[in-house]
């Protein structure tokens, strides 16, 4: 006897939950999500909470088979119900409740009052949320009390309802309910609805055995006399299996398998099979039928020309009997069809039976009875596993007149079903094994959708198609997903060329409220449309094409949400048309189970996409946009990212005084954020260094330092962390002066720079060799070189010359190869050489930079030595007015002249050593004014008691830039001023 004591509190707040949920509201933290599901599916159905319809059908039952399960676990369950008054209720698998048992009398008044007694629909699309309708939308044990129902009139009641499956074949055959009065439901209910279910399950798989210890008993009266069958000689070591020479162990394996095809197969009587170990075996499929009226399959194997077969001895304790592996993966190859090599005298009929998936392997026959009286077989097969058959080395029998050797020997013996369910259960494994495979390798977002419909088309469905929002395909966070989003078909894979009239890939999808769906992405479920032409709500979406959907044979339908990490990312919907068969409650959950695994990976690949994306941006962000104005040299680049990812490649070009431009070109190792945010730190700190007018091996020492500092973790970092520095970094930096023709270059560690002379003449310009940055404690070298008029400098990262297939000196000479030509422009150099060098999708990332150099000719340099005498300022401020008269620059001659009269005014007065005055007429007017002192001028503002320090005050407010930068003999002050 069983007493609930405890009392279920009243839930108050759900009355505003439910009014809050009907008007619109979000309520996502108010519920429990399993009513909050069933809510949103009553919603999607058009069920009004105070207005129920519900069909009554006279014709509800459930078949004998069922009812002799079920009478006895029934009985006992109001037996220990009977003191508190509680309903059981037995539905279909529909929700039609067949039975209604036991209850107080006030209960079944007002369960009456509501129309819940036999006969009736309890559905959830047709009463709300309840403990019938809801168990079998959930397929699971649910609890559902007072206002979690979503009608009205339901709200007075507590029930739990847990379904109840075929245990063979996992069918939803019925729904077993218990419902009292709110004040006296208790959660407890569910556990004790949940084991009453499994007990019912459990005397279905009992009658399955039965029935099959009856089929052997009608195989053995058929002509199968154990009297007959041969017995292991005297004084012989057993075999592998147990008996002396047994076939290989494989040879069982495949002839079991087969021999399930064969009793799957209505209309096939024989069929030969190619053993692995050489051997070739007949199999023939025998109807038998038991004294119950018990109808089966018998399948007896012969080796054709081998030795003769008989049966393993017996377990100490053998069984009859072994489930079906429905989780084994086994090859099923096709079976070529042997008709016509044994006598047509053996015609069998379809079998009539309903399946089982339960499959009868014989023992040894030496022992007359398997099963003693009144024994029970084990449900699971004998402790050691199945004996199926052995061969014994005899010699071959002779020649029969219908021309086959060996003697036949029982192999398997079941009910149709048997084979169809296993082998069934064995391609659904090779299925989901063949989706772990093949869906998610690329970590591109359509590519793996595309992978999921291929890998279901044709061996799950007809049509597959996958549609996500925009959003998970730029790979960004997806907005929560319900009715009307808008979705995209990403992917659609048709077993059929034929016009099917569904969205195309590229199409935007919107699906109505009413659509499987709209509704699996609100309810985050999969739904099941086994008759597409009856769902009314699928055709709303749009009539006149989906009426056309029909008519191609498209009959019906999936859809599961995908989901992974608890975001809904789309929708993928598996339709059927070729194959007659509806979808069943066992697909449903193989198609789960493939979204799911679809939805992990197209998860993992939204979230690369981000990264990547992010990571290419701000990479981009850092590199040099356009061509900076400079006229020095004529320049080309390119930047290839890596198939990794982007990296920490980077160049520049940056234009320093006196006309001169520096190249540059840097290598960060590794690949993605760090990287490109790494590279942006070296850019930036060449920039300012650039800015100090440093020389090149100055330049890279200060750089050295600054990588230096950084792995030690002097740099900034988030949140108090230490910075991850730095792991390794090259440079390579050149400066070239278009007026001397001279090329200073350096580098740390970078590979040497390419020279390319007017001629076509190539040569790696041997520069000293330098530590990559960060390592400090060596100096830097330069090398000076002057560049003829046109000549080609070409700079490049180590990707373009090294890979894992290719050594770098390979690389360098094909390089050489390619650069021969000196009549190609910079652009046409680099296509040639990213042509000849790079492979479509690099495994390094690569920087590339051409520069054809040019010459600042002499009309466009004037130049003055002075001596240090006050006196010769007026001279200079003569020769510059006539120089610009010269150049047709009159309307700068005024500023110039007073911006020469004062640097070389203060030259004579602040420095020593020789004063030269230069000008120069480039995309800008250049005065420099250089000295012999080291000493550098400062701008200040002068007070105004102070009779000098405005010169340079002035200088600087007359021009656009003014700077100074340093050389082996002192100093250059230098201004720029636009021209007009």
């Amino acid at each position: 006897m069983i007493r609930l004591s405890v009392a279920w509190d009243d839930i108050g707040g759900l009355v505003d939950a439910h009014e809050r949920f009907l008007a619109g509201s979000l309520i996502e933290s108010d519920v429990r999500s399993c009513v909050l599901d069933s809510w949103k599916r009553c919603r999607s159905a058009g069920l009004e909470p105070r207005r129920l319809l519900v069909p009554y059908s006279a014709e509800v039952r459930l078949d004998d088979r069922f009812l002799r399960a079920a009478d006895p676990v029934l009985e006992s369950l109001i037996a220990s119900l009977a003191d508190v008054g509680m309903a059981v209720a037995l539905c279909d698998g529909q929700g039609r409740m067949v039975q209604r048992l036991g209850g107080a009398p006030r209960l079944r008044e007002r369960l009456d009052e509501v129309q819940f007694a036999p006969g009736f629909d309890a559905s959830e699309p047709v009463v709300g949320t309840n403990g019938v309708g809801t168990a079998l939308a959930e397929r699971g044990p649910v609890y559902v009390a007072g206002r979690e129902h979503f009608a009205d009139c339901l709200q007075h009641f507590a029930c739990a309802g847990a379904p109840v499956r075929d245990p063979l074949s996992g069918r939803i055959e019925a729904v077993l309910d218990l419902t009292c009065l709110r004040d006296q439901g208790d959660p407890a209910m569910m556990r004790m609805v949940r084991e009453a279910a499994r007990s019912i399950e459990a005397r279905l798989l009992d009658q399955a055995t039965r029935r099959e210890r009856a089929l052997l008993a009608a195989y053995r009266r058929a002509g199968g006399h154990p009297e007959a069958w041969p017995k292991q000689p005297e004084g012989l070591p057993p075999g592998p299996d147990g008996g002396v020479g047994a076939l290989p162990r494989l040879d069982l394996v495949v002839l079991r398998e087969r021999a399930e095809e064969l009793i799957a197969s209505p209309h096939r009587t024989l069929d030969e099979v190619a053993l692995p170990s050489g051997r070739t075996a007949t199999l023939l499929r025998r109807q038998v039928t038991g004294e119950d009226g018990e109808a089966g399959v018998a399948v007896e194997a012969r080796v054709l020309g081998g030795p003769r077969l008989r049966h393993v001895a017996p377990s100490p304790s053998p069984s009859v009997t072994q489930t079906a592996p429905l989780a084994s993966a086994v090859r099923t190859p096709a079976s070529p069809s042997v008709r016509d090599t044994l006598p047509r005298s053996t015609p069998t009929p379809p079998p009539t039976a309903p399946p089982t998936a339960r499959r009868s392997v014989v023992p040894s026959p030496s022992a007359p009875q398997p099963y003693p009286a009144g024994s029970e077989p084990d449900a699971g097969g004998s402790a050691d596993g199945p004996r199926i058959v052995a061969a014994e080395p005899q010699a071959p029998d002779p020649p029969r007149p219908d021309g086959q050797g060996g003697e036949g020997r029982l192999l398997l013996v079941g009910e149709p079903g048997v084979g169809r369910l296993a082998v069934l259960a064995r391609r659904r494994l090779q299925l989901l094994h063949d989706a772990s495979v093949r869906i998610g390798t690329t970590l591109d977002v359509t590519r793996t959708a595309e992978e999921l419909a291929e890998v279901t088309v044709p061996r799950f469905a007809d049509f597959v198609a996958v549609d996500l929002p925009d959003s998970v395909l730029r790979g960004e966070e997806p907005e929560a997903l319900g009715g009307r989003t808008a979705l995209r078909r990403v992917a659609l894979r048709a077993e059929r060329k034929d016009p099917h009239h569904l969205y195309d890939v590229g199409d935007p999808v919107e699906y109505v409220p009413s659509t499987p769906q709209a509704r699996s992405l609100e309810t985050r479920q999969s739904v099941l449309e086994p008759v597409l032409s009856e769902a009314g709500g699928w055709l709303a979406q749009d009539p006149e094409r989906l009426e056309g959907v029909l008519a191609s044979g498209i009959h019906s339908l999936i859809t599961v949400p995908l989901r992974a990490r608890g975001t809904t990312l789309g929708v993928v919907s598996f339709y059927r048309s070729l194959r007659p068969a509806s979808f069943e409650d066992d697909d449903l959950s193989l198609a789960q189970e493939l979204a799911g695994r679809a939805a992990i990976c197209i998860d993992n690949a939204r979230r690369y996409t981000r990264e990547h994306n992010t990571a290419l941006a701000l990479q981009r962000s850092l590199l040099p946009r356009g061509r900076s104005e400079q006229s020095a040299v004529e320049v080309a680049y390119r930047y290839l990212p890596a198939q990794a990812g982007v990296g920490g490649d980077w160049f520049d070009v940056i234009p320093l005084s006196g006309a001169r431009v520096a190249l540059v070109v840097g290598d960060v190792v590794g690949h993605g954020l760090h990287a490109a945010a790494t590279m942006g730190r070296l850019r930036t700190a060449v920039h300012n260094f650039c800015s100090l007018d440093l020389s090149p091996d100055d330049l890279l020492t200060h750089l050295d330092d600054l990588v230096g500092r950084l792995d030690r973790g002097e740099g900034w970092a988030a949140e108090g962390t230490p910075d991850s520095g730095i792991v390794g970094a090259t440079c390579l930096f050149a400066v070239y002066d278009p007026v001397s023709r001279r090329c200073t270059l350096t580098r740390a560690g970078h590979p040497l720079p390419a020279l390319v002379a007017p001629d076509g003449t190539v040569e790696f310009l041997d520069l000293p060799s330098g530590p990559p940055l960060g390592l400090g404690g060596l100096p830097f070298e330069t090398a000076e070189l002057e560049l003829a008029e046109g000549s080609q400098l070409v700079l490049y990262t180590d990707g373009l010359v090294e890979d894992r297939h290719r050594d770098i000196d390979a690389g360098l000479d094909r390089l050489r190869t390619v650069l021969a030509r000196a009549d190609r422009p910079p652009e046409e150099t680099c296509e040639a050489v990213l042509d000849a060098l790079l492979p479509a999708r690099p495994g390094d990332d690569v920087a590339l930079l051409v520069a054809r150099t040019h010459t600042l000719g002499a009309d466009h340099v004037a130049q003055w030595d002075l001596p240090s005498d006050p006196a010769v300022v007026s001279r200079c401020r003569a020769v510059v007015t006539e120089q610009l008269a010269a150049w047709g620059l009159d309307e700068l001659a005024f500023t110039t002249e007073l911006i020469a009269s004062e640097l070389v005014t203060n030259a004579i007065r602040h420095a020593t050593g020789p004063v030269q005055l230069r000008l120069l007429r480039d995309r800008a007017l250049i005065c420099e004014v250089s000295d012999g002192s080291g000493t550098s001028p400062r701008l200040r503002r002068a007070r105004s008691t102070d009779e000098g320090g405005r010169g340079l005050f002035l200088v600087a407010q007359l021009t656009e830039r003014w700077g100074t930068r340093y050389t082996p003999n002192g100093k250059i002050i230098w201004t720029e001023q636009p021209l007009p």
